[in-house]
């Protein structure tokens, strides 16, 4: 797929946006989704040149918006020297097709222009697999408008044999074994994932993984908690690949911590499935992070697209613990509204530390029931045993009488075997 960054010199791509005002969409919506979509255009480091918006019923089939509207907004476009017009709905490869020949430019959706930053981003090779599978089953029925101009090729046999395939014929085919290859490529590292998974569930540590809006302050939070140092930019994603770290609570246990790739409204159910591999990480998860930008004006809209994402994905169910991040940018402090919709929601700033300290308690608290507790009483020569016991246990309560120490202690359950012989027996 050509870049949205490539043009004829080495200026920035000149953009203008386009968005449709449905009877069946607030006027607000249909704002914010721009200045949503404007940020995503600077994301992949185009300039943004101007927008605009029709008030319609319905998209027309041809080409989205009215014929009228579409080469009115040609004529500026061109006198600005526009080099891509970007939509914020989803075309059709011929309203697409159909534009192009209005705006004389390259036109792209939101969905194109998503692809694009994905792909600018990936970095790993399992990002970069997925990426290129979505890109792929973009393009494939969108080929009509590059090949249409091209004959047939002759048969192997000159003129003798019939018609060859066509250009556009032979493109797909070698898109779709392409894809064939992907998808053959990704189902290998959902099965490392599950052999990694399946070590994990040996040692018996939780799952927690982050999910949220992006730019949210997901990487930026997995940074604060475990010292990782994923990039954490004010950008929409900022990173895609996956990130894993342990995290060791106050309580001393420990729990894997998962940075995953931020949601967005109107995410495309491509990329969803592309990244199905990553989000499994989600879907296998003990506990959901959901961390929300607090002082961002549409919150609850943003709580409510990764909510529908998470119902896509199978993830719904999973208990949830909420989080009100960048508190430190808020004029006063959090709504009524949302304490009283999210009573258990821990308040933090991840990028000052303010309120990390009741989220590990409360992180502790939620994953609590996969600890056991044990009464243990221990002899004070075992010098060893009484260190590991506060390495590996949260020690509730500790009593120490001649040669002996009491303890009541939670501990992993795969650790039980190792205290067996100091639990105290019932009478």
């Amino acid at each position: 797929m050509k870049s949205l960054i490539q043009n004829r010199d080495t200026r920035s791509v000149r953009v203008f946006l386009i968005g449709a005002e449905l009877k069946s969409r607030a006027a607000a919506d249909i704002r914010e989704s721009l200045a949503e979509l404007a940020e995503l255009a600077a994301t992949a480091g185009a300039a943004i040149l101007g927008e605009a918006v029709q008030k319609m019923d319905s998209p027309a089939p041809a080409t989205f918006i009215g014929k009228g509207k579409a080469e009115e907004l040609a004529v500026s476009c061109r006198e600005n020297d526009v080099d891509t017009v970007i939509f914020d709905d989803e075309l059709t490869p011929a309203q697409t097709r159909n534009l192009e020949k209005i705006f004389g430019c390259k036109i792209m959706d939101r969905t194109a222009l998503i692809l694009e930053i994905f792909g600018q981003r990936a970095r790993t090779r399992e990002g970069k697999l997925q990426i290129e599978h979505a890109q792929l089953k973009y393009l494939l029925p969108r080929l009509t408008r590059y090949w249409s101009h091209l004959s047939r090729q002759r048969g192997s046999t000159g003129s003798i044999g019939g018609e060859g395939e066509s250009q556009l014929e032979s493109d797909r085919r070698k898109i779709s074994e392409r894809i064939d290859r992907i998808e053959r490529d990704l189902d290998s590292v959902r099965r490392q994932r599950e052999t990694q998974r399946a070590g994990r569930q040996r040692s018996q540590w939780p799952l927690a993984s982050i999910v949220g809006y992006t730019n949210a302050g997901k990487s930026t939070l997995l940074n604060q908690l475990t010292g990782a140092a994923v990039l954490a930019e004010d950008k929409l994603f900022a990173t895609l690949d996956p990130t894993t770290r342990r995290l060791r609570l106050p309580t001393n246990q420990n729990v894997l911590l998962t940075d995953t790739v931020g949601f967005i409204k109107k995410l495309p159910h491509g990329l969803v499935e592309a990244f199905k591999a990553t989000l499994e990480e989600v879907v296998q998860a003990d506990l959901l992070l959901h961390v929300v930008d607090i002082s961002h004006p549409q919150a609850e809209e943003q709580i409510e697209a990764v909510n529908l994402v998470l119902a896509e994905i199978g993830a719904a169910a999973k208990p949830t613990l909420m989080i009100f991040n960048k508190i430190d940018r808020l004029t006063g402090s959090v709504s009524a509204v949302m304490r009283e919709k999210y009573p258990h929601a821990v308040s933090l700033s991840a990028r000052t530390g303010e309120g990390v300290t009741p989220l590990l308690a409360e992180i502790g608290t939620q994953l609590r029931p996969v600890r056991e507790f044990l009464d243990l009483r221990v002899p004070l020569e075992k010098a060893a045993v009484l260190a590991r016991i506060h390495a590996v246990g949260q020690v509730v309560t500790s009593r120490y009488s001649g040669k002996t120490a009491r303890f009541k202690v939670r501990i992993p359950p795969h650790l039980h075997q190792e205290f067996a012989v100091f639990v105290v027996a019932e009478k």
